[in-house]
């Protein structure tokens, strides 16, 4: 099984994008992690995905999840609970 493309969009003091890439690391799911707050280009692919600047935003595999929603990381990453 090929491994899941995961974007997440974030900002350094945003508790929510720290538990989903705390989240993502203890289930040792790769992914790339864009700072909006200092990166603009990064802002802009965002805001252009979803319409919005709400952080965190996860993409896996091209499918968008605007906020910490531990049973969608679970189900898009074939996590078991």
């Amino acid at each position: 099984m090929a491994a899941k493309q995961v974007k997440v969009y974030s900002t350094p003091t945003c508790p929510w994008c720290l538990k989903t890439k705390k989240f993502l690391g203890d289930n040792k799911v790769a992914f790339e992690n864009f700072d909006v707050a200092s990166d603009k280009q990064a802002r802009e692919e965002m805001v252009k995905k979803s319409g919005q600047l709400v952080v965190p935003q996860v993409e896996i595999d091209g499918d968008l999840k605007i906020g910490y929603d531990e049973g969608w990381l679970r189900q898009k990453l074939d996590l078991t609970s």
